[in-house]
């Protein structure tokens, strides 16, 4: 009976570090699925090596270890993820044309309550959501994998250069030289920041009512309106995007004309807003079929940025989104 108490016991202690280790190996891996799977092999590690855990440092502290070199073997083993405007340079919508890259490893939407511990400090918060949009995972994908470790654990964790040298078998100094290496490509590869999606202002609440309605009435004026000269979108698989709300709007009147008639439904992914777009079905009995993930990333009070993930039956489930809308 002792063994079963001490067991579960375990286990609890374990799954109380799951969200901020899944995380922490999403900033890493740049993929939710990815980042399961790495938080599962990392359980199961602790759970058969437990009598070996000495206490020396805390059981977090152990976790992370036994994370990063999950994650240290996962990105020797493959590529890093991109976006499409990380491959190729924006293209005019006047030669605009969807081609698929599936030899490419494409960065991944998240739900923001797989990764994001909820923490009483509103700055913990703040951090926390800023290091998972879209655009600073993209931008850790630029960084060698322990640069990446490391600028995650210091910069975003809070650890101390001791604590994350111990972590990593290595010294402070080392540490300190992988940061200053790994800002500076950041700095390079950055982008702005962007409004988080908890909690929204209520200019913020009003700019999604009026882009929701601008995009469902398909009115092109009011949707200018509500986004930045430079806006861009882009649409993974695809390795087209575009930039200018010019060349957006000349997209969605032209091949993306499709997208006439849809309904968006609100969700957050990566700590900003999102919606399930879901397109008029083809059965003609007035129901809405699942069409892509929209992410959307807010500066200034205007739109900056829309990636709709299209493959639909991948991200739908891992949202919790129904299969089918019936307005």
């Amino acid at each position: 009976m002792s063994d079963v108490v001490e067991t579960q016991d375990l286990d609890s202690r374990l799954e109380k570090h799951r969200v901020e280790l899944t995380g922490y190996c999403y900033r890493m891996l740049g993929s939710a699925f990815e980042a399961d799977d790495a938080v599962q092999d990392t359980m199961v590690r602790a759970w058969r090596s437990f009598d070996k855990f000495e206490g020396r440092s805390s059981l977090r502290s152990w976790l992370y270890r036994i994370a990063t070199n999950v994650c240290l073997d996962m990105l020797n083993a493959g590529n890093r993820r991109a976006r499409p405007m990380d491959l190729t340079a924006a293209t005019p919508v006047a030669q605009a044309a969807l081609n698929s890259r599936p030899e490419i490893t494409w960065l991944e939407p998240v739900p923001d309550g797989r990764v994001l511990p909820s923490v009483a400090d509103p700055a913990e918060t703040a951090v926390s959501r800023e290091t998972v949009r879209l655009a600073f995972v993209a931008a850790l994908q630029h960084l060698p994998p322990k640069q990446r470790a490391v600028l995650i654990l210091r910069e975003v964790l809070a650890w101390k250069a001791s604590e994350v040298a111990e972590l990593l078998d290595t010294t402070v100094a080392s540490v300190n030289s992988a940061l200053q290496r790994a800002r500076a490509t950041i700095a390079e590869h950055g982008s702005r920041e962007t409004d988080t999606a908890d909690p929204l202002d209520e200019e913020q609440r009003k700019l999604l009512e009026r882009y929701v309605a601008a995009f469902e009435g398909y009115d092109m004026a009011a949707l200018t309106a509500l986004l930045h000269e430079d806006a861009t979108l882009s649409m993974p698989p695809y390795d087209l995007w575009l930039q200018g709300h010019d060349n957006i709007v000349g997209w969605m009147l032209g091949v993306g004309e499709v997208c006439r008639g849809s309904k968006l439904v609100p969700v957050v992914a990566n700590g900003t807003p999102a919606f399930a777009h879901y397109h008029p079905s083809q059965s003609g009995d007035g129901s809405f079929d699942p069409w892509a993930l929209m992410v959307i990333e807010i500066v200034d009070g205007r739109v900056s940025g829309i990636t709709s993930f299209l493959d639909t039956k991948r991200w739908f489930p891992l949202f919790d989104l129904p299969e089918r809308l019936e307005v």
